[in-house]
């Protein structure tokens, strides 16, 4: 089946995409939305222009548009985008990387519904613990590029996701109820390299902003 991924660049989607194409579906494009809404329900926001090089090097062809995010209002630019898609290059169905968002689930399976097309949820209450290992174990290099809520601090920021990381967020999640996955927005993560790419993409510059006592945002270059 021909499918879109909505596309990110961080860890889900990435990943999502590439169980997709295990299981035999072609990806046709991935979708992105730039919202300018950085408390956005719906989208992943930073880095979000990277994901750009990310389809160059998937050689995967990329469907790009922008939101001022507003929400419900939000959903319509990604109907609009979905429609593009459907219209350009004939997918059949949308890739989400929704682990346990009902949020973001129900309304993306909404928009499919009116569409008349499937959507798959490959990642749908995947354990998040064995996620993580699953990606260490499937090669995926994964950097962490923001960090929300309490106790993270920016010690956090560009930390890959390794054996460590794992121990270390596992202890969050008990002590704190941290999200192992950062599925709560508790953090945002970019994909480096992963069996998907035709080569790694190597950050050149990078800085950290600060937005909240918790709340830190790494921004990258990367090529």
């Amino acid at each position: 089946m021909k499918l879109g991924v909505l596309f990110s660049g961080g860890k889900d989607s990435v990943y999502a995409t590439y169980l997709a194409g295990k299981a035999g579906h072609k990806i046709s494009c991935l979708i992105s939305i730039d919202s300018q809404n950085k408390e956005s329900f719906m989208f992943h926001t930073p880095n979000i222009q990277k994901t750009k090089i990310q389809s160059e090097v998937m050689n995967i062809p990329l469907i790009f548009e922008k939101t001022k995010g507003q929400k419900e209002i939000e959903l319509r630019d990604l109907e609009n985008a979905i429609k593009r898609a459907v219209k350009e290059y004939k997918i059949e169905g949308v890739v989400t990387g929704a682990i346990k968002s009902v949020y973001q689930s129900l309304r993306v399976n909404e928009i499919c519904n009116r569409l008349g097309i499937e959507c798959f949820n490959p990642l749908w209450q995947k354990d998040e613990e064995e996620y993580l290992e699953e990606l260490i174990k499937n090669k995926f290099k994964v950097i962490v590029v923001g960090v929300f809520a309490y106790p993270f601090d920016e010690k956090w920021v560009f930390r890959e996701i390794d054996k460590k990381f794992i121990e270390d967020i596992i202890k969050l999640n008990k002590k704190y109820k941290i999200n192992v996955a950062g599925e709560g927005g508790e953090f945002e993560t970019f994909v480096l390299n992963c069996p998907l790419y035709t080569r790694e993409l190597k950050i050149i510059k990078k800085k950290i902003k600060k937005e909240g006592e918790n709340s830190f945002r790494g921004e990258i270059e990367v090529q």
